[in-house]
């Protein structure tokens, strides 16, 4: 085991990486939070004093370039993630970078091609992170056939946060920040390939944009909208024949959802993201029952020990390695094009 003081550099430095994965990594032991480079120096020093963080860079090559420096946390919007990571890889740096790994599928086979020439180098994706205690028990059900034959495969997540047509833009709805992701369409269906196992053999996809120019908060410059504000996808999965039906929506005023649900011959499991419930029903019952965790089966967020443990023996990369990122940027890929051609049917494009 390499027990040496690991020093991790981070490339952005938003809301995420304050949140989870600079505590994350200052739990670890001999694990030393070296140098932060942000969109500014100042928001850098600002970062750097008030998280530990011993010193600040000019910007984000300065970063991959320091030979003192054995990992790197990416933790910008997609638009970077490729060319840092890239970068880093060949400095001879691990990489931690945030969800989602790509504005498009390009950049993710590049990315993925990056990682395996350098195949002694930890290349790890943020995992989509509200199913993390739950996923063990849900893949154990549906391969143990609790659900039957599985039928069908819901997905909606809705929210308010476009429905002002003044509502000021945010990053997720730049194309040159976000490239061809659309609001958590990607981070859900990561989630349901965790559980099925499986890909969509075809998917036809349509989308609306309800505001066409929104302007940055403290902006007076329009920009033209180009992702959706709604999003409604439909396909078959290969191996099962399940159906896929996924709804997301950021102008639906009230109560915000975020479930899944997998619809059996057998039975059928609810998962509520919000109120982090996992229910099942048996075939034609009303009444669902709660399933219950016990401690041993609450993972939890463990990602930054995950990487470190990943550099420190080498055991592979489960959450999320660089193949499952380009399976959910392959599906992406797919929505784009359905999109572009008038809601028509894509194949998969592996």
């Amino acid at each position: 085991m390499d027990t040496h003081k690991l020093k991790i550099g981070f490339i952005g430095a938003g809301a995420n990486t304050r949140k989870m994965h600079i505590p994350g990594f200052h739990k670890l032991e001999n694990v030393e939070l070296s140098v932060v480079a942000n969109r500014s120096v100042e928001s850098a020093q600002d970062v750097a004093k008030k998280n530990g963080i011993q010193r600040v860079a000019k910007d984000w090559r300065e970063v991959v370039e320091d030979p003192a420096i054995d990992a790197v946390c990416i933790g910008t919007w997609p638009y970077l993630h490729a060319e840092a990571t890239i970068a880093a890889l060949e400095h001879g740096k691990h990489v931690l970078c945030e969800a989602r790994m790509a504005c498009d599928l390009a950049e993710a086979k590049a990315m993925l091609a990056a990682a395996q020439a350098h195949p002694h180098l930890v290349a790890q994706l943020v995992p989509a992170p509200f199913s993390l205690d739950f996923d063990a028990t849900i893949r154990e059900m549906l391969q143990a056939g609790k659900l039957g034959e599985l039928l069908e495969v819901r997905v909606v997540h809705t929210s308010g946060q476009s429905a002002n047509p003044e509502a000021p833009m945010t990053w997720r709805q730049d194309v040159a920040l976000s490239g061809k992701n659309i609001m958590s369409m990607g981070i859900m269906h990561e989630t349901v390939e965790r559980w099925v196992q499986d890909e969509p053999s075809w998917l036809l996809a349509d989308g609306a944009v309800f505001q066409p120019q929104r302007s940055y908060p403290d902006s007076e410059e329009l920009k033209e909208v180009k992702i959706p504000d709604s999003l409604s996808v439909m396909g078959r999965f290969a191996q099962t024949g399940a159906r896929l039906v996924y709804h997301f929506s950021s102008v639906e005023s009230g109560k915000p959802r975020m479930e899944f649900r997998l619809n059996g011959s057998k039975g059928a499991l609810r998962f509520d993201t919000y109120d982090t419930e996992l229910l099942y029903a048996a075939a034609g019952e009303v009444e669902e029952k709660k399933i219950i965790l016990s401690r041993a089966e609450s993972r939890g967020w463990q990602v930054e020990a995950d990487f470190v443990q990943s550099i420190r023996t080498g055991v592979p990369v489960k959450l999320t390695s660089f193949e499952q990122g380009l399976r959910y940027m392959t599906f992406t890929e797919m929505v784009s094009q359905s999109l572009a051609n008038n809601s028509s049917r894509v194949d998969w494009l592996g």
